[in-house]
């Protein structure tokens, strides 16, 4: 009984270990010549067993040979053709991927992946899978243009670039030319990126690329042309009017649908521009919003300080009038006033200097004296006085 159970624990273990130490991976892959490829070998790494040896190789024709070796002296390249080529990553563990760079013809064949590892008990188990790599050689494909972060239409001065991309087995060359497939052109580059360091307006124009490699035959691949403009933003587009209508005609601009059509047909950014109307003798110019404001503020408050400057003046004009009495020895006197507003002076015969305290309440007997003698000394002092003079009082 004891036996039986030993074995069914020894058949659970060794089951286990099958699955943990199984070799996953593809079976056919294709690759492109001039390319990289990957020949996938994975397994999970178990604490029971120790990976001893990794080792890949080649079989050809019917005849096997070793292209890439790994054991506890490091890593190495058997077969000379593939040194510089091949690797294994050190990443993750399990991971015994082979990677094939700059693929030849001659890579295509049967690449066998065979791992060894050691068990606690000294014992060794070996596990194999094998991957079949074809390597073809693909023309390439019609290439396609990318403009820069700025697009196809570009202020003069500015950095930009002209992108050729093309699909196929590399080295793939690239071309540029000025003008349009078929018509009059001129070469401007051999990169596959065209870059103009600082744009000018002679730059403007029609771009193609050509596209081609050294696939089983010469194939070249050309891509649409398409416009590159240079605007010079220092001169504003105006529209001039035509000759039979140059009295007073209006520019009308292209509509946005219009532009739409000829951006979609050309491949371009669409920018719908300003309307710009010109009629004949002057062309018409707008202030902007905020100046129209900041002048009318300007006025009015110009017209305040003027009128309240007037008012000041008038003011301090009105509180100084003046009044001139002149007097002479023969007790007539002309009374002159001027006055500050307009600045002239009235002429008015003056009035006796003689009070009369006319009163109309009764006064008593022996008041009557008092009065008479009190105004007979007023005019007696007027009679003698001997020579004239002026006097200048305010006016209340």
């Amino acid at each position: 009984m004891e036996k039986l159970v030993w074995l069914v624990v020894f058949m659970n273990s060794f089951t286990t270990f099958q699955a943990i130490l199984e070799l996953t991976g593809t079976h056919d892959t294709e690759g492109t010549w001039k390319s990289s490829i990957t020949l996938p070998c994975v397994y999970g790494p178990s604490q029971d067993f120790v990976q001893q040896t990794v080792i890949w190789t080649l079989v050809r024709d019917q005849s096997p040979a070793t292209v890439f070796r790994r054991d506890s002296s490091g890593d190495h390249i058997l077969l000379s053709r593939y040194r510089g080529r091949v690797s294994m990553p050190n990443s993750r563990p399990g991971d015994v991927s082979l990677e094939i760079e700059k693929l030849e013809v001659r890579d295509s064949g049967h690449y066998t992946c065979k791992v060894t590892w050691r068990a606690q008990d000294k014992s060794l188990l070996t596990r194999e899978r094998t991957t079949t790599v074809k390597v073809v050689k693909v023309a390439v494909t019609k290439p396609i243009v990318r403009p820069g972060p700025l697009g196809f239409t570009v202020p003069k001065g500015a950095r930009t670039s002209l992108t050729c991309s093309a699909k196929g087995s590399p080295p793939i060359t690239y071309r540029w030319f000025k003008g349009e497939p078929g018509g009059d052109t001129v070469l401007v580059s051999n990169h596959a990126v065209l870059m103009f360091d600082s744009l000018r307006t002679s730059d403007t124009g029609k771009y193609y690329c050509e596209a081609e490699n050294r696939a089983s035959s010469q194939v070249m691949q050309q891509s649409d042309a398409v416009q590159l403009t240079v605007r010079d933003l220092t001169k504003p587009a105006t529209t001039v009017p035509s000759s039979e209508n140059k009295a007073n005609t209006t520019a009308k601009p292209a509509s946005e649908r219009d532009l739409i059509t000829t951006a979609l047909a050309t491949g371009s950014d669409v920018r719908v521009p300003e309307t710009h109307e010109v009629t004949a003798g002057h062309r018409r110019t707008g202030l902007p919003f905020y100046l129209i404001i900041l002048i009318v503020v300007l006025c009015v408050a110009v017209v305040f300080v003027v009128v309240a400057v007037i008012l000041c003046r008038r003011k301090t004009k009105e509180d100084n009038p003046y009044e001139v009495t002149y007097q002479n020895t023969r007790n007539d006197a002309r009374r002159q006033t001027c006055s500050g507003v307009n600045g002239k002076c009235k002429y008015e015969e003056g009035k006796p200097t003689v009070k009369n305290n006319f009163m109309t309440q009764p006064v008593k007997e022996n008041e009557y004296e008092t009065i008479s003698i009190k105004e007979n000394n007023e005019c007696k002092s007027l009679v003698n006085a001997m020579e004239s003079e002026y006097e200048v009082r305010d006016i209340q």
